[in-house]
């Protein structure tokens, strides 16, 4: 017991604690993932973090000394949606035949989700710095944080209401659109996975990537497309509020 005790004091204060921890349970969350025939209540990101807070909490480990380890795997956060753009270069003739429509369905789903949250936020008289925090909520967390600051929002808040907005839209989505009567054709997969991808981000991308790659392509397209349109749009709209 002690030699065990000895041990873990020695890896939970070091840098390799946050990658290996990291690494074993979400490679436990796919691996039951995978048995359970990718049943979206079993959606492994979602039992991660789940697990990670609740090892994090049991045994007293500060969050920075767990993130000292796992910031090598949030470094390749980058990369990975860089990455994204390769499948969308092998359907750019779909891209090039319906760029205006893929535009104007994320300015329109872009404005939805935003404006969804903010009112019925307003309605519950919840104080004006969450409304702007749950404006950005469907963008990606990084990008909601830099715009609830400029905008006068709350960064942290702003990143647990794109983190949930993320996780309910992943969780969620096969049976809305299976209640929409949304098909599993080429168009179906369009559909499913631009919608995911607008309105739960790049924990919605990553869902549909999973499930068929034509979804996480246009996923990956309408998660560009919320990036670019809420950072130009949303300051602006901001002040005139």
């Amino acid at each position: 017991m002690t030699d065990f005790v000895q041990l873990w004091v020695y890896l939970s204060s070091t840098p390799l604690f946050g990658l290996t921890a990291t690494l074993v349970v979400y490679v436990a969350a796919q691996a039951a993932y995978a048995r359970l025939d990718q049943a979206p209540w079993a959606n492994p990101v979602l039992w991660s973090v789940l697990a990670l807070a609740a090892g994090l909490i049991a045994t007293g480990t500060a969050y920075p000394t767990y993130f000292s380890g796992a910031q090598f795997i949030h470094f390749l956060l980058g990369p990975a949606v860089v990455a994204l753009a390769w499948p969308l270069w092998l359907r750019r003739a779909a891209l090039r035949a319906h760029w205006l429509r893929f535009v104007l369905a994320a300015l329109i789903g872009g404005t939805a989700a935003a404006g969804s949250a903010v009112a019925l936020a307003w309605a519950l008289g919840l104080p004006h710095e969450v409304l702007l925090s749950l404006a950005p909520k469907s963008v990606t967390a990084p990008v909601a944080m830099g715009l609830a600051e400029k905008m006068g929002g709350i960064p942290a808040l702003a990143a647990v209401f794109a983190v949930v907005t993320g996780m309910v839209g992943a969780l969620s989505g096969k049976a809305l659109f299976a209640l929409l009567g949304i098909g599993t054709d080429a168009t179906g997969w369009m559909a499913r996975g631009f919608a995911l991808g607008t309105a739960a981000h790049g924990i919605g991308a990553a869902r549909a990537l999973q499930v068929n790659a034509d979804a996480g392509a246009w996923a990956a397209l309408a998660l560009g497309l919320q990036v670019v349109l809420a950072s130009l749009l949303m300051p602006l709209v901001a002040r005139l509020f």
